[in-house]
């Protein structure tokens, strides 16, 4: 008996392998789902011509779920592809692609965004493509010279955000021109009404690693008002998060990278506190001098605007005055340590005094500067 007793507790976990091993593995496909999926593999091996003017590489679609209906289907599928020459990391879509079965064979017949994902900006209609030294710009619905000028505007935000940022980043920009506000909107998923007034935002993650495929997205409404000296601010502004991103992490304080990105746009330019900070010197005027440093929540859209304004001029002019006193290496080293290190820990170690020292120094200078 002990011999068979010890034949069964050698058996019995390959026993349990083989179950587990069952368990784990996925159904298998019948032959109408596996020449759908390699219809959809056949069809994405190469960009659609209509893309042919944007440097594509990469392409490719992950199939995930499939779905028949008779002779249609629906297909679920990851797109993943990088624009080459500026894309340090893989963009990603979740897609829907439609197919028939004809004459005995499976064709795509449509491709869009999936319900619920963020559309491509090809969704929206034939893409313009302009070529700048530094920045690459797509649009919908816009003139070639439009796009052209901010391709300049472009050329001329990269080499200012890296003057202001020796960090490592791809030294290139990538921006979006959709044809309206309401079309920027469903790019991004947010209601329109967060970007009116806004010249362009960016839609980097903060914290990804590696860096991600950032793009600088353009609302045509709120540039057109813009003067030339604003669009130059906006541009670098926004060109500046894209160079920051890498450092930038769910422990940087919104007011320094917000600060920072503004500092490095009005950076070499005449700009005085006055000029640039209307809405906060006119409370310091009133004797509201700020309590405190800005906050994550004061940077909201939808409420006060004066409020908001009022946070970004104070950030502008906190990062200003680190740069001003300390040098704009302790600045840079702020900003990298606040990504990696407690906050106490990174101000003391990149300027030498603790927070409340900080913000004293900044309240100071707000009573100086914009009295």
């Amino acid at each position: 008996m002990p011999p068979v007793r010890r034949s069964l507790v050698r058996v019995l976990p390959l026993l349990l392998s083989a179950l587990l091993a069952g368990c784990g593995a996925p159904a298998p496909r019948d032959g109408a789902e596996r020449d759908i999926r390699e219809a959809v593999a056949d069809w994405s091996r190469t960009p659609p011509e209509r893309l042919a003017g944007i440097p594509l590489e990469g392409w490719a679609y992950e199939v995930s779920a499939v779905r028949r209906d008779g002779a249609g289907a629906t297909v679920r599928a990851e797109l993943r592809y990088r624009l080459s020459g500026y894309d340090p990391a893989a963009a990603g879509s979740a897609r829907e692609v439609r197919l028939t079965r004809d004459a005995g064979r499976w064709h795509v017949t449509g491709d869009r965004a999936a319900p619920g994902a963020l559309p491509q900006l090809w969704d929206q209609g034939p893409v313009t493509v302009v070529r700048g030294a530094h920045a690459l710009v797509l649009g919908v619905g816009q003139e070639t010279g439009t796009l052209s000028a901010i391709a300049a505007e472009a050329d001329r935000a990269v080499p200012a955000a890296s003057a202001a940022w020796p960090g490592p980043w791809a030294g290139r920009a990538v921006v979006l021109v959709p044809g309206s506000l309401e079309r920027m909107a469903e790019l991004l998923g947010r209601p329109a009404a967060e970007y009116r007034g806004m010249g362009a935002v960016t839609t980097g993650r903060v914290g990804a690693a590696p860096a991600p495929a950032d793009r600088v997205v353009v609302n045509p409404q709120g540039w057109a008002e813009l003067s030339p000296a604003g669009r130059g601010v906006i541009l670098t502004h926004e060109v500046t998060h894209v160079a920051t991103r890498s450092a930038t992490t769910a422990t940087t304080p919104l007011w320094l990278s917000e600060g920072f990105a503004d500092w490095a746009a009005y950076r070499g330019t005449p700009a005085t506190p006055e000029q640039a900070a209307p809405a906060l010197a006119r409370a310091v005027r009133r004797g509201e001098v700020p309590g405190g440093l800005p906050r994550t929540e004061d940077f909201a859209f939808g409420g006060d605007p004066e409020a908001l304004a009022r946070a970004y001029e104070g950030a502008w002019l906190a990062c200003r005055l680190i740069a001003g006193r300390r040098g704009e290496a302790a600045l840079v080293d702020l900003y990298g340590r606040a990504g990696r290190e407690p906050w106490p820990v990174a101000v003391r170690g990149a300027l030498g005094v603790d927070p409340d020292a900080l913000t004293k120094d900044w309240q100071e200078a707000l009573r100086a500067e914009l009295r």
